[in-house]
């Protein structure tokens, strides 16, 4: 995951459209033996005719938070421990369980979205979830609405993130990291590299090739791949013909795994050997594993995405999730956040921290991406209604059939 965006008018422009596009970035469904159209239905349906009411909020009384994250997303130390997490922890008494239970957007939400849909605890406190899911729960009213008054340092988010149009003036989200979504390869096995997404094609690399299962990441790569600008007004055909080209290589076995965040196993194991990937995992697995793999966003582009806070409706702890959130907009504390996992942090100050750090750390075009690096990205626009139960079943076949 990443870092600060600059305030440079071309990046803070890139990021504009990434808001606007409510991208995306993980959608595994394989292997829940759910059809395709129920499952699309499922994510599209309106929650009924009253929304459901937002818990009590209890924190005064019970100083704990449970936090729903994706793996390999937050400062970790060689026991295992979260350091920033701890520090939180002594300087509020708030005791948080962290919890990796994020693989997927879909299949997360699938596995709480009836809790959701009856106000119930979910047994997360805060869930760090895709624009396009939080457009979605935000919709739905699966959310609360946060106190920014709680949270002073909130007005360190950069100003190009602030407005998005799924959530105007930050009312019910604020980001965690953002980042690309590129190639990946083992640098032993693959000792030529990777250069394009077409490269992952190759026969050499049949049956040992990892692509993601969020839909706008793996799709977006081969629509951008095809010459198509996924953050324009392409058409269901152009969509549609990304769709071929994917079906085709799972159906010749060139592409191996369909996976959320656990794609990284598979590099580990060299289950596969090269993959469609996200930025700051690669730096990671190389820390744990040896510097083994190697990251590039392709020839053709990249994509694009943010993550975010969000509270569940559920939440009796809005109130120490307030806290949490606001203790991560400290600069110093972002870009301890930001060496580890080598995403984009929404800290207005986290770079300048970060150079206290490490000069070098600073630099990296995958923690803080200069206006080059970012024209080289796209954002997956918005999708209406129609499109996005037509895409998705025509994804979810694909990966159903698998």
């Amino acid at each position: 995951m990443t870092r600060p965006l600059p305030r440079d008018p071309v990046i803070r422009e890139l990021v504009v459209r990434a808001q606007r596009a409510q991208l995306s970035r993980r959608g595994l469904l394989g292997g829940l033996g759910v059809g395709a159209a129920a499952l699309t239905l499922a994510a599209c349906s309106p929650t009924g005719s009253s929304a459901p009411t937002a818990a009590t909020d209890d924190s005064d009384t019970d100083p704990t938070l449970a936090w729903a994250n994706w793996a390999a997303y937050i400062d970790e130390d060689d026991n295992g421990d979260y350091p920033t997490l701890e520090r939180f922890q002594d300087e509020t008494g708030i005791a948080v369980t962290y919890d990796i239970a994020v693989d997927d957007n879909n299949t997360y939400y699938g596995k709480v979205r009836d809790q959701l849909q009856l106000g119930q605890d979910i047994g997360a406190d805060l869930v760090c979830l895709t624009d396009w899911m939080v457009n979605r729960l935000i919709r739905q009213e699966y959310v609360q609405e946060l106190d920014l008054d709680r949270i002073p340092n909130s007005s360190n988010l950069v100003a190009s993130l602030r407005d998005p149009d799924f959530d105007p003036g930050r009312q019910f989200s604020m980001p965690w990291q953002g980042g690309f979504a590129g190639i990946c390869w083992n640098k032993e096995k693959v000792p030529g590299g990777l250069e394009s997404v077409s490269d992952l094609w190759d026969p050499s690399l049949r049956g040992r090739v990892g692509v993601l299962s969020e839909m706008r990441d793996t799709i977006g790569l081969i629509m951008l791949e095809n010459g198509v600008d996924i953050s324009g007004d392409f058409s269901s055909d152009e969509f549609m013909d990304a769709i071929d080209v994917f079906s085709q290589q799972v159906a010749d076995g060139q592409i191996r795994n369909i996976k959320g965040n656990a794609y990284l196993e598979d590099l580990k194991s060299e289950d596969t050997l090269a993959a469609i990937c996200w930025s700051g995992d690669i730096t990671v697995i190389n820390a744990e594993a040896g510097d083994k793999w190697e990251f590039a966003i392709p020839s053709g582009g990249g994509t694009l995405w943010n993550d975010n806070f969000v509270v569940p409706i559920g939440s009796s702890k809005k109130s120490n999730a307030e806290d949490l959130i606001d203790y991560y907009y400290e600069p110093e504390v972002a870009a301890e956040v930001a060496a580890w996992v080598n995403y984009i942090t929404p800290v207005e100050g986290a770079r300048e921290a970060a150079a206290a750090i490490d000069p070098e750390l600073a630099e990296n075009q995958l923690i803080f991406p200069d206006a080059d690096t970012l024209a080289r990205a796209s954002i997956f626009r918005g999708l209406d209604g129609t499109e996005e139960s037509d895409f998705n079943s025509a994804f979810q076949a694909v990966l159903l059939g698998s």
